[in-house]
């Protein structure tokens, strides 16, 4: 048990992001290999504890963000990056597709100077790369509220 939580302390490591509506995106990194849990949540905002009825009504200014957590011996921060711009439209302001509203922006929450170097260089190489700026805002991570059970792996529940 002492090793298994060494083991965590040493090599798990955690990324915070939002890109549209959390349940595509929570699915979508709980199948890249080495991503060891994800949570759905809220961040970004002005509300303490929201709801996802808060959340939705764009008064809180919080953005629908998944917690991943990755084992950094099998995947990189870097890798989880640029999977991020691979699963979204990082050129749309305040929407994904259909879902529209602030609660759905494109942003990454870096917890360190290294994820925020990452983050903005990955940014950097794909905007040059698809000649197009992002919408994506990069910033210090904020308090992440744990959404409601029910949002919770909801597609994974649904299939």
């Amino acid at each position: 048990m002492i090793i298994i939580l060494i083991y965590m302390f040493l090599y798990m490591e955690k990324a915070l992001i939002g890109a549209g509506c959390f349940w595509g995106i929570e699915k979508f990194f709980s199948e890249i290999n080495g991503v060891i849990d994800t949570k759905v949540g809220y961040s970004g905002g002005n509300t303490v504890n929201p709801t996802y009825e808060d959340v939705c009504s764009g008064e809180t200014n919080h953005a629908e963000v998944v917690l991943v957590t990755f084992d950094e011996l099998i995947i990189t921060y870097v890798d989880i990056i640029n999977h991020f711009w691979t699963c979204h439209d990082s050129t749309q302001l305040n929407q994904q597709g259909p879902d529209i509203g602030t609660q759905y922006r494109s942003v990454i929450y870096f917890f360190n100077d290294e994820q925020k170097k990452i983050s903005e260089d990955s940014r950097d190489l794909f905007q040059k790369k698809i000649k197009k700026l992002t919408a994506t805002q990069i910033i210090f991570a904020m308090k992440f509220y744990l959404a409601e059970e029910y949002h919770q792996s909801f597609l994974k529940k649904r299939t």
